[in-house]
C-alpha cells in the first residue's frame, strides 16, 4: 500500500511538472499556432473502499448454511419488525381516537376471498395425499427418533453424532437414545382450536375443553372456504366493523351449532393412526408414492404460505401452540421460558409458515446401508426436511431447491483427513 501511494504520488508529480512546462512554452511560442493538445491517462485505479469486491448474488448458490437452532431461552424473533408494528398501532390509536373507522378488506373483515377458495380446497387434498403416502413409505423406510430430545433420523440405524441436548445426555456422553419413530415425528402435528366465529368471543381458559383441536392446516382451509363436515364454520355476508382494537360490528350475534366432532371426519385428515389404515405398498411402487408424496408436500408448503399472506395466523413467541384467527386464546397452558411472569399465558405475534407446517430438518444420509453419520465429519453433511429425506430414501428425485443445503457436490473424507480440511 505505501509503494502503489508514492507510485501515485511520483506520477501526478510528473503531470504537474509536464503541465508547467507546457504553459511556458504557450507563452513564450505566444505567436506560433498552438499544438494539439495532449490527454494524459491514469492507468492506476483506486481500490473499491473498505477492500471489498462487489459480487453479484449467486441465483443457484453451490451450498447454503444449515437452519440455526433458536435456543429455547429466549423468545422468538418478530416476523415483522417492532418499528413497523408500533407505527400502525399509533396510526390505528390516533384514527380511533379522531372516530374514523378502520378501513378493512377481505378476509381481515370477516368476508372470504373467492379466488382463495380454490387454493384452500386443493391445500387440503394434499394434505390429504401427503399423509396417506407418507404412511405407506414409513413402513418400508425405517426412521428413528430421540427419546430425549426432538432429533429424528432416516436411516437403517440412528447416527453417532454426539448433538443431543436431551435429559440424561451428559450421562450418555452427547449420544441419542434412539427408539422406533412414528409418522408424527416426520410430520410434526402441530393443532389449533376449531372456531365456529373466529371474530367472537375469545376462548377462556376455563372454557377451552368446549372447542375441539384439530390440525392446524385443516383449520385454516376451513376458514379460507372448505367445508368439512361435523366442523361448521361462520360464512359472513357483511364485513364487521372495527374502530381501533374494538370491534364496533360483528354482524349480529348467531348462535353457535353443536360440533360433532367426530373423529371419523377427520380420519383422513390426522396423522393418529394413519400408519395402521394403509396397507404396505409393493417395492416396485415405491418410487411412484415417493413422487406424489413429495408433490403434495411442495403444494401444502407453497399453499399454507399463500394462505397465511392473507388469512391471519397467530402463534406463541415462547412455545409451538398456534392459533388460526385474528388473535389468539386466552387458555394459560404455556410452560416455557418465563411463563410464571405471564402467569401461563401466551405471548402472541404473527406467525409464520414454519410454525404452522414445521419443515422439520434431518441429516441427509447418502447411503443409507452404510456406515453411521460421526460428529468429526459434521460439517460435511447435509441437511433436508425429514419428509423430502424419506421419498428421496424410497426412489424419488432431489427437487432443485433443496440440493444446497443437502451438500451433495462434496466429498466426504476420512476422519484423519477431515482434520486437514480447511
Amino acid at each position: 500500500m505505501v509503494s502503489m501511494t508514492a507510485t501515485t504520488y511520483a506520477l501526478h508529480s510528473n503531470l504537474a511538472l509536464i503541465y508547467k512546462r507546457q504553459i511556458k512554452n504557450e507563452k513564450v511560442l505566444s505567436n506560433e499556432p498552438k499544438p494539439p493538445s495532449i490527454v494524459f491517462f491514469c492507468q492506476y485505479q483506486r481500490a473499491a473502499r473498505g477492500g471489498r469486491n462487489i459480487k453479484k448474488p449467486d441465483e443457484n448458490p453451490q451450498n447454503v448454511d444449515l437452519p440455526p437452532r433458536l435456543p429455547s431461552n429466549k423468545k422468538k424473533p418478530f416476523p415483522i419488525p417492532i418499528k413497523e408494528i408500533q407505527r400502525i398501532a399509533r396510526a390505528e390509536k390516533n384514527r380511533a381516537r379522531m372516530g374514523v373507522e378502520m378501513p378493512l378488506e377481505a378476509p381481515q373483515n370477516g368476508l372470504l376471498v373467492p379466488e382463495l377458495i380454490p387454493l384452500a380446497h386443493e391445500v387440503l387434498d394434499a394434505w390429504r395425499a401427503l399423509i396417506r403416502g407418507l404412511s405407506q413409505l414409513l413402513q418400508a423406510i425405517p426412521v428413528y427418533a430421540c427419546s430425549g430430545c426432538s432429533e429424528v433420523h432416516v436411516a437403517k440405524s440412528g447416527h453417532e453424532i454426539q448433538d443431543c441436548r436431551g435429559p440424561g445426555s451428559p450421562s450418555r456422553k452427547g449420544f441419542h437414545s434412539w427408539v422406533k419413530g412414528s409418522i408424527n415425528d416426520v410430520l410434526i402435528p402441530i393443532e389449533s382450536y376449531h372456531m365456529f366465529d373466529p371474530f367472537g368471543r375469545r376462548i377462556k381458559h376455563d372454557t377451552r375443553f368446549n372447542y375441539h383441536r384439530i390440525p392446524a392446516v385443516v383449520e385454516l382451509c376451513i376458514q379460507a372456504g372448505v367445508d368439512v363436515p361435523g366442523f361448521p364454520s361462520r360464512r359472513r355476508m357483511t364485513p364487521i366493523r372495527k374502530m381501533g382494537k374494538r370491534v364496533i360490528d360483528r354482524g349480529g350475534h348467531l348462535e353457535e351449532p353443536m360440533q360433532s366432532g367426530d373423529p371419523l371426519e377427520l380420519l383422513d385428515l390426522d396423522t393418529h393412526g394413519a400408519l395402521s389404515r394403509f396397507p404396505k405398498p409393493l417395492e416396485e411402487d415405491l418410487p411412484l408414492i415417493a413422487e406424489e408424496t413429495i408433490i403434495a408436500y411442495e403444494t401444502v408448503t407453497q399453499g399454507v404460505r399463500r394462505l397465511m399472506d392473507k388469512y391471519s395466523v397467530k402463534a406463541c413467541g415462547y412455545c409451538s401452540e398456534v392459533h388460526v384467527g385474528p388473535w389468539g386464546h386466552n387458555v394459560k397452558l404455556c410452560g416455557e421460558f418465563k411463563h410464571q411472569w405471564r402467569d401461563g399465558k401466551h405471548g402472541w405475534q404473527d406467525a409464520v409458515v414454519d410454525e404452522v407446517f414445521p419443515l422439520n430438518y434431518v441429516w441427509h444420509v447418502r447411503d443409507p446401508e452404510g456406515a453411521p453419520l460421526r460428529s468429526p465429519l459434521k460439517r460435511f453433511y447435509g441437511k433436508a426436511p425429514a419428509v423430502v429425506e424419506v421419498c428421496i430414501q424410497a426412489g424419488a428425485c432431489v427437487p432443485d431447491k433443496y440440493k444446497p443445503m443437502m451438500r451433495l457436490d462434496i466429498v466426504l473424507p476420512d476422519t484423519e483427513e477431515a482434520r486437514l480440511a480447511v
